[in-house]
């Protein structure tokens, strides 16, 4: 059994917001979303496999160890809609009181992350507007360390591609075991995904139909397996993607892919 830790595919929601006269402004209302239930849900379904999801401030505020025990103790990490401040910046440099104290300096997640997977360590990196390249360049992770072991380049302006009328995603290695038992023929309109390109030595596994971009990518960095899906597992991009008939599935053939060691 593959124990995962998935960071990210949350959200608080604030309002809405009443102007009840000209000076004052107020939210009525105050919701935890997860978005990512579905995809917990996905790798639950087959008994094989056990998930932590925590929204990306969990992963932001970690202290000093914290991030290390997670990558001792989990087979893959999961990365959607985690810009790369999570991984560069951490709260303590923004408190004014410590400073002249002492020196600010934290253990580099990035390094972490990278000399994990070289390790051993498997991770899926998932799409979504802070993800890759990201909206307006917010994603970042083509810019740090992150692009030793993404199975796929960054775009170096904003990525997003999106479309109301959705896209569709093609199989570009049908006897990949990803797809085992999927036919994505099947697979309902996505509203986006995150444009990015083939790398070499890696394999594309599914394509955006007609649109020449990756939509499934894999790699393997020293002893570890990485996966990328260029668009959310999760809506808004993902609406129609979640209540998917395959959608388990789906998620359920790449975590038994990136833990096998055939």
């Amino acid at each position: 059994m593959a124990k995962i830790y998935y960071i990210g595919d949350w959200a608080v929601q604030i309002g809405p917001v009443y102007a009840e006269t000209s000076f004052n402004h107020t939210p009525k209302g105050l919701d935890l979303i997860n978005y990512g239930k579905w995809l917990v849900s996905a790798v639950e379904s087959s008994g094989r496999h056990e998930i932590v999801s925590v929204p990306t401030w969990d992963f932001y505020n970690m202290p000093p160890g914290e991030y290390e025990k997670v990558l001792d103790e989990y087979d893959i990490i999961v990365f959607s809609d985690v810009e790369s401040k999570n991984f560069q910046l951490h709260p303590q440099f923004f408190n004014r009181h410590l400073f002249g104290t002492r020196i600010l300096t934290f253990p580099d997640r990035l390094r972490l992350t990278v000399d994990a997977i070289h390790a051993g360590k498997h991770v899926m990196f998932l799409g979504g507007w802070l993800s890759f390249n990201g909206e307006m360049g917010k994603g970042g992770w083509g810019r740090t360390r992150l692009r030793e072991v993404l199975p796929c380049e960054c775009l170096d302006i904003d990525d997003l591609r999106e479309s109301t009328e959705g896209f569709t995603v093609e199989a570009s290695l049908p006897n990949h075991p990803i797809l085992k038992g999927v036919d994505l023929s099947a697979m309902p309109p996505i509203l986006g995904f995150n444009t990015v390109k083939s790398r070499p030595g890696c394999d594309v596994v599914a394509s955006w139909k007609g649109e020449g971009s990756p939509a499934i990518t894999v790699g393997k960095f020293g002893k570890g397996r990485v996966m990328a899906y260029t668009s959310d597992p999760a809506p808004h991009w993902g609406c129609n993607f979640v209540f998917w008939d395959q959608y388990a599935k789906l998620w359920t053939n790449v975590c038994d892919w990136l833990v096998t060691d055939k």
